[in-house]
């Protein structure tokens, strides 16, 4: 089977790896928000006719690798996804909207986004298990706190390094 798609006049295989953070990277992608986050993704996903190869929703961040098909541009399907999301999220979890995310800005602005090529398995093994590998190296930078910080420090440029499983 190819790993090519079809449109109507077009044959293509666009994947990306897209990464964003809530607004001020406050830690509340976890439990109940963690999982409505992960289906508004696949939901939103799913309607557009975009395929989801890996998703991972860090307590910071988001880590997506997806299918966008060519006469989608990335812009529009980020900017919609969060937008869409920040709403129903709002909506849902007015306490939100009191405390931290007034105004209606759920997600903070901007993302880092990065087109999969021949290394599409090796960026889908690192958005699977990326949480498995921060968290290890946390534990070994420090060992007596436990504190989980991540690498990433906003949004910005992820430099991928081949690690062995």
């Amino acid at each position: 089977m190819s790993r090519f798609k079809r449109l109507s006049e077009s044959i293509w295989h666009c994947q990306y790896h897209i990464v964003w953070v809530p607004k001020y990277r406050n830690k509340i992608l976890k439990g109940e928000l963690a999982k409505d986050v992960e289906e508004l993704i696949r939901a939103y996903s799913n309607q557009k006719k975009c395929d989801i190869v890996e998703l991972n929703v860090q307590i910071d961040h988001v880590h997506l690798l997806v299918m966008i098909p060519p006469k989608i541009s990335i812009s529009d399907y980020v900017g919609a996804l969060k937008g869409k999301s920040a709403i129903r999220i709002l909506n849902k979890y007015r306490n939100l909207k009191q405390k931290l995310y007034w105004g209606n800005h759920f997600w903070a602005k901007g993302y880092c986004v990065d087109t999969v090529g021949l290394d599409s398995e090796m960026i889908r093994k690192y958005v699977k298990h990326q949480d498995r590998k921060e968290k290890r190296a946390e534990q070994q930078k420090y060992p007596l706190q436990g504190v989980f910080n991540t690498c990433l420090s906003g949004v910005g440029f992820l430099f991928l390094h081949p690690h062995q499983d």
